[in-house]
């Protein structure tokens, strides 16, 4: 996917190259998922972290893994991250929205008893 795809050529992003040619770095979401720690639920959050630091790990090749199984694994991990961090902020928006939400219900419930 090109969303996936990192587009600079710094080290931290880009093609890099490998015994047999070039392969796709996939972006890790770090900056997702520290937003998503601060601006979300934490406990999802820390996992997107946790998944944006194995694919920059898997970017890197700091694991001796093969060259295919790396690539995959990065995006795997980089897929997980962004769906954590998304997971998140949704889910912290949600539970902003609900409460009030199932206040306002209950009052209403208590009144028609009265």
């Amino acid at each position: 996917m090109k969303a996936d795809l990192d587009d600079s050529h710094d080290t931290e992003s880009g093609l890099m190259p490998s015994s047999g040619g070039q392969h796709r770095i996939y972006r890790d979401y770090r900056k997702l998922a520290i937003s998503s720690i601060i601006c979300g639920l934490s406990c999802l959050g820390i996992m997107s972290l946790i998944y944006s630091v194995k694919a920059r790990a898997m970017n890197k090749g700091r694991f001796n893994v093969a060259e295919e199984d790396r690539a995959m694994k990065a995006k795997e991990y980089s897929n997980k991250a962004r769906n954590y961090g998304i997971g998140a902020i949704v889910a912290w928006v949600l539970l902003l929205i609900l409460i009030p939400l199932l206040m306002g219900l209950v009052s209403y419930l208590l009144t028609l008893i009265d």
